[in-house]
């Protein structure tokens, strides 16, 4: 399990002493951009790993969190996220058929209101029918067919559009039940509709070929001014002890 984390010092404080006790999950890897030694406490008193990230890029924080772990299969699931035992077995038994490389689950929002209802069986629809598979649907994927990929796209937003279209293409992929449970913070923040159509324009912009760097400063203009372009994000050369 391979967790990208950004001022996510609460969540983690809850999530990683769930995930530890998932009997079924081998390892918990933390890989937390602009490092919080709070948070590096909670991770290694929990009995995970704590990676730390120069700065918030979760494409390359998960190829490092990739890079530390010894499992045959990565999960990579967000902090804001749940995942239960049912999860695993679930996924156990989709593996149990050696030609499924990959895949997610499907999805559904807490802290709901009326707004956020439509939106999930669209959502199921499009990841069961070829759409992406997204990072709050708790990615997860074979290791040799991750590294044979070339894991992640070292960018800092679409990550997670961009190796879906990449592992759709390489075997058959599978979206399982019981979904996810991923935090509708930003719908009920932002509202619904708003955030839909915000991340239904971003997506279109990618497409388009607009820079995910550029895309990451306007998605996260209240929290972070984004860095440059051009510049190559790396992780900090020291790797604390587990």
């Amino acid at each position: 399990m391979i967790v990208p984390a950004w001022n996510e010092g609460q969540n983690l404080r809850q999530l990683v002493p769930a995930l530890i006790r998932l009997e079924e999950l081998h390892e918990v890897i933390v890989v937390e951009a602009a490092p919080d030694p709070a948070t590096a406490q909670i991770v290694r008193a929990s009995g995970g790993f704590y990676l730390p990230f120069a700065a918030p890029n979760r494409g390359a924080q998960m190829n490092l969190g990739a890079e530390h772990a010894t499992g045959d299969v990565f999960i990579f699931h967000h902090a804001d996220s749940v995942l239960s035992a049912e999860h695993l077995g679930s996924l156990r038994r989709a593996l149990a058929d050696q030609a499924i490389i990959g895949g997610a689950f499907h999805r559904r929002f807490d802290d709901r209101h009326s707004w956020l209802r439509p939106l999930e069986p669209v959502a199921r629809v499009m990841s069961r029918y070829g759409g992406n598979c997204f990072g709050d649907q708790s990615i997860f994927v074979r290791r040799e067919v991750f590294c044979a990929l070339g894991g992640f796209a070292s960018i800092p937003l679409m990550e997670d559009m961009e190796f879906s279209r990449r592992l759709r293409g390489a075997g058959k992929i599978v979206v399982l039940d019981p979904p996810i449970i991923s935090s509708g913070r930003r719908h009920c923040a932002r509202g619904a509709w708003r955030t839909s159509l915000e991340n239904g324009l971003f997506i279109a912009l990618y497409k388009c070929g607009c820079s995910p760097a550029r895309l990451h400063r306007w998605y996260y203009r209240e929290r972070f001014s984004s860095p440059n372009e051009s510049m190559v994000i790396a992780p900090v050369e020291e790797t604390p002890p587990r």
